[in-house]
């Protein structure tokens, strides 16, 4: 049986999260959990004073804590990789830096993981505060992965979630340039639930994810982890063919019955109709091509330039720095 350092490790993508990272952190600090866990906080290119609000924090705190400094902004997805390659724990959560996931609500997620003995528990909210818009393209893209991903009718895949060492351990053997963690983890296992939990108003700012992140990351699960997308061009072809061929046979019948005049309203109507369907099948085919591409070239899915731990905790009484440059 494989050991680990702590019980829990809480992964946590910093972006523009300077105000909120802080209170975060400490709240995180005071929770009491039985064999110990530890904080690794992911600054994915934050353009504020992100980074220097977590080595801050690293060097006052109170038990273990990683600061991993991406080169860029790769994603929050690929910034949750980052994380969980460096987590150190037998369960791990992962949750947002704006305090919208109370902190309260760790403690409880992970007593309902190990008492139910499944791999990955997600949480649902009894009332999201997000914009009506973001909850909208939520629900749809809920949907569209109950038929991509073959989840649990029902689940709702949120990013405050616990999974298991072992689920971690498999998810971060996937290399590729364009991770939906969601996703890899419903490639391991299908032994999950989940709980509802609270969800609070940001207390500073407004949401980074904009319409342009919701569109990629939609993307990532519709064609990186599903050949639907292919299969759904391929019946659609057929059916515009069927209906294309008894338009053919209505045509010739009634040219043999009697002599019709040109239409062009119902000439231009097929022809966009049918260069419409041909082009959104020609750009679906060249996504893939284009993501193929880019994952055979070695597109990296993040770059860590720089892991800073804090042990101090653990008695070493010392920061630990290490430097890692990963290209995946």
């Amino acid at each position: 049986m494989t050991r680990h350092d702590f019980t829990l490790s809480i992964v946590i993508p910093v972006y523009r999260g300077a105000q909120t990272v802080g209170p975060l952190v400490e709240a995180l600090s005071a929770l009491d959990v039985p064999g110990g866990h530890e904080i690794i906080l992911v600054n994915d290119g934050s353009p504020d004073d992100s980074l220097a609000v977590c080595r801050e924090l690293m060097r006052k705190s109170r038990l273990p804590l990683t600061v991993i400094d991406l080169a860029r902004n790769f994603g929050e997805h690929n910034a949750v990789m980052a994380g969980l390659q460096q987590a150190r724990g037998a369960w791990i959560i992962t949750m947002d830096d704006d305090l919208q996931n109370p902190p309260s609500e760790v403690l409880r997620l992970l007593e309902y993981a190990q008492r139910s003995g499944r791999e990955a528990i997600y949480t649902r909210f009894e009332t999201k505060e997000h914009a009506a818009w973001r909850n909208l393209g939520s629900r749809f893209t809920n949907r569209v992965a109950d038929v991509l991903l073959d989840k649990p009718k029902g689940l709702y895949l949120s990013s405050f979630r616990c999974i298991s060492a072992f689920v971690a351990a498999n998810v971060v053997r996937y290399a590729g340039p364009f991770p939906y963690v969601d996703g890899l983890v419903l490639q391991v296992t299908q032994s999950i639930d989940c709980i509802e939990v609270k969800h609070l108003p940001r207390t500073d700012g407004r949401s980074t994810y904009t319409l342009r992140r919701l569109i990629r990351l939609w993307l990532n699960m519709f064609i990186n982890f599903s050949v639907m997308p292919l299969r759904l061009s391929t019946l659609t072809g057929i059916a515009l063919s069927i209906v294309g061929a008894l338009a053919s046979v209505e045509v010739l019948a009634e040219a043999m019955i009697r002599s019709t005049p040109p239409g062009w309203g119902s000439l231009m109507a097929a022809v966009l109709l049918l260069s419409g369907v041909q082009l959104l099948i020609l750009g679906l085919v060249g996504e893939y091509l284009g993501r193929l591409y880019l994952t055979m070239n070695g597109k990296p899915q993040f770059i860590v330039k720089e892991v800073e731990r804090s042990d101090a905790a653990q008695g070493s009484g010392e920061t630990v720095p290490t430097l890692a440059v990963r290209r995946a």
